[in-house]
């Protein structure tokens, strides 16, 4: 069979439309002899009949491992030049109790966004002082709240926060610890919307003016400056742009040592996951030994001790572990522009339960999960169920030709920003997370029932 024209360039035609890509699924999933896929030991087909579809199916072992795994490498390659490391797990890309209990046992900190990530941290068992906050629009009550709590640190975002701070600590009786996130002007090659350090965007202190904030963080008793924080970007494949971040904030860095102790630098994180067999990670032994030694060049060069880094290195952790299944419903073959033809295959779920490729164009792979087939692949367009003609969960893969209604889909590296940014779209319940380890399934987060949904609607109250 000859590839399909309407195929993006970087798609290939498999030889095999049921094999599973080793970079894009979790460690743990594999086709069992039946053909259908196993998770952690778990069928594809036992998880849909006891938790419906859409469900979220989490390589628990899968999840721990990847964390550990940043953990090790990270803390070996910087004791090697003399210091150590802090890694956050990124609660925004999913947070749920259980994760909390995962990071912590594992020595993971973790870092929240919001007053809600923060109240599920600490719910989770977390301790405090292993908690970050970050975010530009800090309510005053998530500041306190954090304050009281004991967290371990508070990025500062913004002059005005300062104050904001320094004031809740003053009435706690306690001095807080505050990293100052600043845009060093690097520019990661990702997709627009996720670049998160220009200089012209919401987050964060322009390099020229961090003197002076530094000046007006240490002239309240009330604060504990740790140091600065730059974030690059996210979904990032290469070394090249920490090193070069790293560089314009030591410079930095050196300077506010002349007036006090700076003992951290932060220099975030988001490294790239493979969605498809196209994508080539970094590995992550690879990125660590590279950032340590950058960063000790760097002291070398300025003659200063290697400070404690901290990273986040983002959906590395929790992304790769995540399958989504689906229940394929209608099926339609699209005549393009009158020559070629595109399968349309539409599951029960899409933009609600995994907004990212209708909000960044993001490429994701698909395979029937149910069962394997010798048809020859087909170019197909995965397609959600929502009235939107957006709604598409998979732009372009091949599957075999003889999908069908009914069958299971599974489509891998939906961990990060799947269920964080699902939504109630046309009245869909956001799905169940389910965890899988060593031939056990669990639910860690329940579904969303109607019932649910229409019990926060108020007109009710009054019939």
């Amino acid at each position: 069979m000859s590839r399909n024209p309407l195929a993006p360039s970087w798609l290939e035609l498999p030889d095999d439309a049921n094999a599973l890509a080793a970079s894009v699924w979790s460690k743990n999933a594999a086709r069992a002899d039946s053909g259908e896929i196993v998770i952690a030991g778990v069928a594809a087909t036992e998880i849909a009949e006891r938790f419906g579809t859409p469900v979220y199916v989490v390589d628990e072992n899968d999840v721990r491992s990847r964390a550990r795994g940043i953990r090790d490498s990270f803390e070996r390659e910087f004791a090697r030049v003399g210091s150590s490391v802090k890694v956050y797990y990124a609660g925004k890309a999913f947070l749920s109790t259980q994760v909390v209990s995962w990071m912590m046992a594992d020595g993971l900190n973790i870092d929240t966004c919001s007053g809600g990530e923060l109240a599920v941290a600490l719910a989770g068992g977390a301790d405090p002082a292993r908690l970050g906050l970050h975010g530009n629009n800090k309510s005053v009550a998530e500041i306190e709240r954090a304050v009281n709590v004991g967290l371990g640190a508070i990025v500062i975002d913004s002059l005005i926060e300062i104050e904001r701070v320094a004031d809740a600590a003053a009435r706690a009786g306690r001095v807080q610890p505050v990293r100052l996130r600043v845009n060093s002007g690097v520019h990661a090659h990702t997709h627009e919307y996720l670049a998160t350090a220009r200089e012209d965007q919401k987050f964060g202190i322009p390099l020229a003016e961090v003197a002076a904030t530094v000046a007006r963080i240490r002239a309240h008793d009330s604060l504990e400056f740790l140091g600065l924080h730059s974030h690059i970007g996210s979904q990032i494949f290469e070394s090249d742009g920490f090193a070069e971040a790293a560089r314009r904030l030591f410079a930095v860095h050196v300077e506010l040592l002349a007036d006090g102790p700076v003992p951290e630098l932060n220099l975030g994180g988001g490294f790239g996951i493979a969605y498809n067999a196209s994508d080539v990670a970094l590995p992550i032994d690879t990125l660590a030994a590279n950032l340590a030694d950058s960063v000790a060049k760097l002291a070398a060069e300025f003659g200063v001790p290697v400070p404690v880094i901290a990273i986040e290195p983002g959906r590395s952790v929790i992304g790769p572990s995540t399958t989504t299944l689906y229940t394929v419903g209608t099926i339609k073959d699209v005549l393009v522009e009158g020559t070629d033809t595109r399968k349309y295959v539409s599951v029960d779920g899409g933009m609600s339960d995994n907004i990212r490729p209708a909000l960044y164009a993001a490429d994701y792979t698909v395979r029937i999960a149910s069962r394997a087939s010798d048809a020859e692949p087909q170019l197909v367009r995965l397609a959600g169920k929502h009235c939107e003609s957006g709604d598409i969960v998979v732009h372009a893969d091949y599957l075999p030709g003889d999908v069908r209604p009914g069958d299971l889909v599974g489509v891998p590296a939906t961990g990060a920003y799947g269920w964080a940014m699902a939504s109630n779209y046309n009245y869909l319940g956001r799905p169940p997370v389910v965890a899988v380890r060593d031939g056990e399934a669990r639910i860690i987060v329940r579904g969303e029932t109607e019932e649910d949904l229409l019990s926060r609607d108020a007109g009710l109250e009054s019939n």
